[in-house]
């Protein structure tokens, strides 16, 4: 069976920015029970159960049983899990750090912006599994929209271009951190520690492997092992990737500053 895919988007468009941004149509019903939560009590607990259990365990009753009232109280405040899903989303964006970066190198802006959002994805490995192809328009994804693209002002791209060089900075952001994701669920789910993975794998290994057929995946295969001392290792390639995709926007860069328009 697939992996669920979860996307943000789905809900109501026009109640899901009226929660989004508090406006008045968006205040609990005064029909139905009231228990006296607020809605950033709700969205703070939907939070707090994804960043436990996944979004597999997010359910309309699984958060009233959290919150300690009934399932459907919480309809007062929300009209269904998509909605409170776009909230979710939007309040986790919305606390990605946004320090002043104008008096630092493009170079570090950049990296600073990739290491927020790296931390926002160990903070909340469940934004990994959520599709923002229709991102929630709510204040927290404008105002990291905004504190990003500042990053790369001042650099002679156009607008697009900006637009672009944070898609392709993010996109490998998230790339390299569902990559981790991956290989800590792996690591999790197994019984065995990568060292124990390595004993028993082996000798067998050694059986059947002829190093003369694959020399080069023989050599830089024992080299990488060598170094990382697993078989995969989420920090270096996080790292080495960054460094090459700043160099390809250095590219770019450098381009626009001496005019040329390049492809």
């Amino acid at each position: 069976m697939p992996p669920t895919i979860h996307r943000s988007g789905a809900g109501d468009p026009a109640r899901t920015l009226e929660l989004l941004w508090r406006e008045p149509g968006a205040r609990p019903s005064q029909r139905g029970p009231r228990q006296g939560l607020t809605l950033d009590e709700v969205v703070a607990a939907a939070i707090a159960l994804a960043d436990s259990e996944g979004l597999e365990a997010l359910t309309m009753r699984r958060v009233a049983q959290a919150l300690g009232v009934g399932a459907m109280s919480l309809y007062t405040y929300v009209p269904g899990k998509a909605e409170l899903l776009d909230l979710m989303v939007d309040t986790v964006l919305g606390r990605v750090a946004r320090p002043e970066l104008s008096h630092l190198p493009w170079r570090a802006r950049l990296e600073t912006v990739a290491r927020h959002n790296r931390d926002l994805y160990e903070r909340h490995p469940w934004m990994l599994a959520v599709s923002t192809g229709r991102p929630p328009l709510g204040p927290g994804v404008l105002a990291k929209y905004e504190h990003e693209l500042r990053a790369f002002e001042g650099l002679g791209l156009d607008d697009v271009e900006m637009d672009d060089a944070l898609t392709y900075l993010l996109g490998f952001v998230h790339t390299s951190a569902r990559a981790a994701a991956d290989l800590r669920a792996a690591q999790r789910e197994s019984v065995l520690t990568d060292e124990q993975w390595w004993e028993v794998s082996g000798p067998l290994l050694a059986r059947v492997f002829d190093g003369a057929r694959y020399p080069t995946a023989t050599r830089v295969g024992a080299a990488a092992g060598a170094t990382h001392n697993v078989p995969a290792s989420p920090d270096h390639g996080y790292e080495f990737g960054l460094l090459r995709v700043l160099d390809g926007l250095g590219v770019l860069i450098d381009q626009r500053a001496s005019g040329r328009e390049g492809r």
